[in-house]
């Protein structure tokens, strides 16, 4: 029998929970919220198994949300001097380019302004989209959702770090000696990427 890896079993989880999800946001039938519920929970158990994360965390990310399920914007600032890259280290130890999820009142502009002057201290002015990337096409472990990143260049106009409840350090790096990465955020291949295109002024967005 041929073996099927994990990934495609989360596919197959994800796109089960997408129809269910779409299905409840219009279905009025009492018969059919019933079924597409078990559909919704059966996708939740296969990532469960696929990903090796709890169910109670899969339900929690995959069970309660309501409407036409779209996927999820995250924010990377790339800030560059002297050729190397701003990282902020996580309490865990690892590093990441500053950034996190995009609040449903800010812009993707506002919003690296704001997750910068939280994780690192700085106020900056952002200049330049640098690219778009599908996150679980570059970031481990996968999501039992959809994630589009935007990388963001940044230029700093002040601020200092402070040591905050997200980060215990911040620091600019080669792309010779990056610290260890939290690469759930962002990896090498992505900080190369974002530093290739900040040396060109003239270079039109990546995406994907």
């Amino acid at each position: 029998m041929q073996t099927i890896d994990k990934q495609k079993w989360i596919e197959w989880a994800k796109e089960l929970q997408f129809l269910s999800q779409s299905a409840l946001a219009y279905c009025k039938d009492a018969y059919d919220i019933e079924r597409f519920e078990r559909v919704r929970e059966i996708a939740a158990e296969i990532m469960s198994v696929g990903s090796d994360t709890p169910m109670e965390k899969v339900k929690e990310l995959f069970c309660n949300e309501t409407g036409y399920e779209t996927l999820k914007m995250d924010s990377r600032v790339v800030i560059i001097e002297q050729g190397k890259v701003l990282l902020v280290q996580e309490a865990d130890g690892r590093w990441s380019l500053p950034g996190g999820w995009i609040d449903a009142l800010e812009t993707v502009a506002s919003n690296v302004v704001k997750e910068t002057r939280e994780e690192a201290g700085l106020d900056v002015r952002p200049v330049r989209l640098l690219a778009l990337l599908d996150r679980n096409r570059h970031n481990i472990p996968p999501y039992p959702y959809n994630i589009c990143k935007a990388f963001v260049l940044c230029k700093v106009v002040g601020g200092e770090f402070q040591k905050n409840h997200e980060t215990i350090d911040c620091g600019f790096f080669s792309l010779d000696n990056l610290p260890p990465l939290a690469l759930n955020k962002c990896n090498r291949e992505e900080i190369a990427l974002c530093m290739r295109q900040a040396s060109d002024e003239h270079s039109q967005t990546v995406f994907e």
